[in-house]
């Protein structure tokens, strides 16, 4: 074949897209129940807004972005990520100025130019939620409760609410010393990425998964000794809230997430059935975000998840088992008389609200009635030479195995009372 989808982008099929509405439906369910509106987002931005909010030194932007100049010689990228342009549409258009707190969610594809591996792909789709005006950490907690509850709904088990805090921005300024001077002896045994961090942000060399760099910041300064009281009281009051709502979760003081925007709280939700990439859901607070992008400072806090990596979780724990669906009503013409007939009585029965269908390829009634059965159809209208002119169908009940005639004038209260709940 000539044309074959670009590496990393994938078809999402008519077979395999119920289990990705089931999502995105109960994601909006509960994204309403919560009170979040949603906010649709251009897919291209100004390349700089990302890295000014995510920072220029991480893989995002520095290897991962799919950045171009345009015809007028500026630089563009489709967006990788949700929060910046969250944060940009809201400041853009002073949303700020029509209400303190805003809480916003969305269901979008994001693109990325990195390796494709399971759950990983270029193109990938993502939902997530922003609470934009409030430090509370109420408002931290029932971000992190909402995205529970959409997996519950969903039926996923098994998983790991991760907690850490990375304080404000005096906090990790302190840490970051403490942390420089416990790695500098030890910098010849990190990988050669850390080298970079060092240098540009060490903070993120918390956040690599080299195993090797990872078993020796086991052993590095704890940031939460670090904390300002503040940080330290906003952290204690988030785990006392969960607590207090039943929640279990374990505090990993090693996580920082990697970005520049994060302040304050930061967790990941996490499952065994996806290996060492075990993420499913990511988020935090980003207090100086507003601030970063030129805006009036704002408090924030929101969550993504990726809907491929949950799709791997639900596969690997059995819940992909969708309802059967059925077609309510298959027409199956005979003739050219009856082919004509057959288009209005599709469309009356559609705008009736019955699930209709009707044979298009001038089949024999054997093979339109093996279609029938391919669409699970309830019902079976045959309509011939005969049916036309005593003005009726020859009606098969196809789970009953009945056979019946039925005139056209009987036709909506015959379907009342089949169809009645």
């Amino acid at each position: 074949m000539q044309y074959r989808a670009v590496k990393g982008f994938k078809d999402i099929l008519p077979d395999k897209i119920g289990t990705w509405n089931k999502i995105e439906s109960e994601a909006k369910r509960l994204f309403n129940l919560f009170g979040y509106k949603e906010i649709r987002v251009p897919v291209l931005e100004k390349a700089e807004l990302f890295a000014r909010s995510i920072g220029r030194d991480t893989d995002i932007v520095s290897k991962e972005m799919y950045t171009f100049q345009d015809k007028g010689k500026k630089s563009i990228t489709l967006k990788p990520e949700m929060t910046a342009p969250v944060m940009r549409a809201y400041l853009e258009n002073n949303m700020g100025n029509i209400s303190r707190l805003h809480k916003i969610y969305y269901i979008s594809p994001l693109f990325r130019q990195e390796n494709p591996q399971a759950g990983r792909l270029r193109q990938f789709n993502q939902f997530g939620a922003e609470a934009l005006g409030s430090d509370a950490p109420e408002l931290d907690a029932e971000v992190i409760l909402l995205s529970l509850q959409i997996y519950d709904r969903l039926g996923i088990s098994n998983l790991k609410l991760l907690l850490n805090s990375v304080g404000d921005l005096r906090s990790r300024e302190r840490y970051k010393k403490v942390l420089k001077e416990y790695i500098a002896p030890l910098l010849n045994l990190y990988c050669d990425d850390c080298h970079k961090r060092f240098k540009t942000n060490v903070l993120r060399i918390l956040d690599c998964k080299n195993e090797s760099c990872f078993k020796l910041n086991l052993k590095a300064p704890k940031l939460l000794a670090n904390l300002s009281k503040e940080c330290a009281k906003h952290f204690t009051q988030l785990q006392n809230i969960l607590k207090d709502n039943g929640v279990e979760f374990e505090v990993n003081p090693y996580l920082v997430r990697g970005l520049d925007y994060y302040t304050r709280t930061v967790f990941e939700i996490t499952s065994d059935e996806l290996g060492s990439q075990d993420a499913i859901c990511g988020g935090g607070r980003y207090d100086l975000l507003a601030q970063q992008l030129g805006g009036q400072p704002t408090p924030a806090v929101g969550f993504a998840s990726g809907i491929e990596r949950l799709l791997m979780v639900m596969d690997a724990q059995g819940l992909f088992k969708e309802e059967e669906e059925r077609l309510d009503i298959f027409i199956s013409p005979l003739g050219e008389e009856a082919s004509f007939l057959a288009i209005k009585w599709v469309q009356r029965l559609r705008t009736l609200g019955y699930k209709t269908e009707r044979d298009y390829l001038n089949r024999s009634l054997k093979a339109q009635m093996r279609e029938a059965n391919r669409l699970n159809a309830q019902l079976v209208f045959l309509l011939g030479d005969n049916e036309i002119k005593k003005r009726e169908f020859t009606v098969k009940e196809m789970d009953a195995g009945i056979q019946r005639a039925l005139s056209f004038s009987e036709v909506e209260s015959y379907l009342k009372n089949y169809f009645r709940p």
